[in-house]
Order: structure tokens, then C-alpha cells, then sequence
């Protein structure tokens, strides 16, 4: 009984979200159109914060399987962990300048209240995303030849991956753009691997790369919504991408799209590394993520 009365309740829970999260993407357009100050400083983390919501509920009803609902404790633990995550891009864009914020309220406690909520939807909306589209079984028909990562492909990757992320600093230049996006996939997944975790050489070695290329589609769908709400913003960043800068799509060089298809991945690949290490490090077991 125990158990159906909190399945009730998760079900209730889950058919209010639906409604709440879209209610709360509709308010904040209209606040936002009517000049409201508030929405137009955190508009993009308050449609972020409705779209996870929304996802949230349907993957519950769908499938059993949500962030907030499901996996409460990973979902809190997600949080901090993409504001942190987010904050070593940050990092690097001290080093490539290929974007900045304008628009930010001068008061330093408002505008870094608006960075952390910013960047604590980050990695919730991607892995929301990558849960709907696993409900849809698209790309489970992708089928590979079976692969088993040898120890040599091992250094291959990490070393690669570990170069991509390195030069940066050593060279710092606009043009090492997709190393950064593209470096911690190399250096991490096979750590992953390894180290027993999840991870898309795991699924690789089963002949599957359908979780992969849900997360390259989960990285377009959110890179898409990122740019979109960012053009309507008060509060957003703005891009300098050397790649075709003069042919963009709301904010954003048509060519930097590309990056969020490897981005979705990074999420994935980091979050389940920083799970691991706070395992080891504190023993906090909620931090993880597996594929479906």
C-alpha cells in the first residue's frame, strides 16, 4: 500500500508539473513582452527552470523515469554540480572570448544570482531531454558492430582528448572552439569505461550507438531552445565564433551549432565522472546518470 500511495503521488505530482511548466515558459513571455523587470533580467533561467518542470512530468508518466520526481537526490545534487561544471567553460572563455554577457544588472549579488541559476538548469535540461527522447526508442534500430575498447585505443583517447583540452592555454586562441567541445568526450568516457561507469563505449561494446546519437539530438534540441530564449532575453551572451561569424541564427554563428552536438555528450560523460569522484571522495552515491 505503501507503495501505490507513493505512486499516487508521484502521478499527481507529475500531472501538475505538466501544466506548471508551461504555464511558467507562457508567463514569462508575457511578463517579458510587458517590460517586466524581473523577466527581463532572468528570463532565461525562468523559461529554463518551466521546460525541466514540463519534461519532468511527462518522463514520469511516460516512462517512469525523471529527474525531479524519479531521482530526487541526483536531481539536487545536479544543481551545484552543472553550476560547477559550466563554471570550467567558463574558465576557458577567459582564454578563447568566444562569448560574452551583456545587459547584467550591475548589483554583483543579483548578477551572479542570475549566473547560478543559469547554470543550474544547464545540465538538467540536457539530461530531461535525452530521458524524453529514449521514451520514443528513436535510433534503437542504429546498430554497430560490437567494439571492446583495447588498452591502447585507451591512451589514444585520453591523450588526444587530454591535448584538445590542454592547447587552449597553451595557444589561446578563438579557433579552439570545437577542441573544447569535443575534448572531454575523448578524456572522460573512456575513464568512464573503465572505471565500470556509464558510458557510450559501454554501449558501443554491446553494438549500440543509439544512446549517442540521442544526446547529439538532446544537444540540438536545447541548443536550439538556448539560442532561442537567449534572443528575446534583456539579460544574454552574444558570440564571437570565427567560423562564418556573419551568418547566424537568433544569437548565435549558424556554424556554432554544431558544438552543442558534442556539448550533450560532455554533460553526460562529466556529470557521470563527477559522480564517481564524489563516490570515492564524500560517498554520495545519487550522482549518476545511466543510458538508456
Amino acid at each position: 500500500m505503501l507503495i501505490t500511495g507513493m505512486d499516487a503521488t508521484k502521478k499527481k505530482t507529475a500531472i501538475i508539473f505538466i501544466p506548471l511548466g508551461l504555464g511558467i515558459i507562457i508567463f514569462a513571455e508575457i511578463m517579458k513582452i510587458s517590460g517586466v523587470y524581473f523577466f527581463q533580467v532572468f528570463f532565461t533561467p525562468v523559461v529554463w527552470s518551466g521546460y525541466i518542470i514540463f519534461l519532468d512530468g511527462i518522463n514520469h508518466l511516460w516512462r517512469k523515469r525523471s529527474l525531479i520526481i524519479d531521482d530526487t537526490c541526483n536531481f539536487l545534487w545536479m544543481l551545484p554540480v552543472s553550476i560547477g561544471l559550466w563554471y570550467v567553460f567558463e574558465f576557458y572563455n577567459l582564454f578563447l572570448n568566444n562569448w560574452h554577457y551583456i545587459n547584467l544588472p550591475e548589483n554583483k549579488t543579483i548578477r551572479y544570482f542570475g549566473y547560478f541559476w543559469s547554470f543550474a538548469t544547464i545540465w538538467p535540461g540536457i539530461l530531461e531531454t535525452y530521458i524524453l527522447l529514449t521514451g520514443t526508442k528513436i535510433f534503437d534500430k542504429l546498430r554497430i558492430k560490437p567494439y571492446r575498447l583495447t588498452t591502447r585505443a585507451f591512451w589514444i583517447f585520453v591523450t588526444v582528448g587530454a591535448v584538445f583540452e590542454i592547447v587552449p592555454f597553451v595557444i589561446p586562441t578563438q579557433y579552439w572552439a570545437p577542441t573544447i567541445w569535443t575534448g572531454f568526450v575523448l578524456l572522460l568516457d573512456p575513464i568512464n569505461y573503465r572505471l565500470n561507469r556509464p558510458s557510450i563505449l559501454g554501449r558501443w561494446e554491446h553494438g549500440t550507438l543509439a544512446p549517442l546519437f540521442r544526446l547529439f539530438t538532446a544537444g540540438l534540441i536545447c541548443g536550439f531552445l538556448w539560442e532561442f530564449w537567449n534572443f528575446w532575453a534583456g539579460a544574454k551572451w552574444r558570440y564571437t565564433v570565427p567560423y562564418l561569424p556573419d551568418i547566424y541564427l537568433f544569437e548565435m554563428p549558424i556554424f556554432g551549432f554544431l558544438g552543442f552536438i558534442p556539448f550533450a555528450v560532455e554533460v553526460f560523460t562529466m556529470y557521470v565522472f563527477v559522480g564517481w569522484l564524489f563516490l570515492k571522495l564524500f560517498g554520495i552515491k545519487c550522482i549518476n546518470f545511466q543510458l538508456g
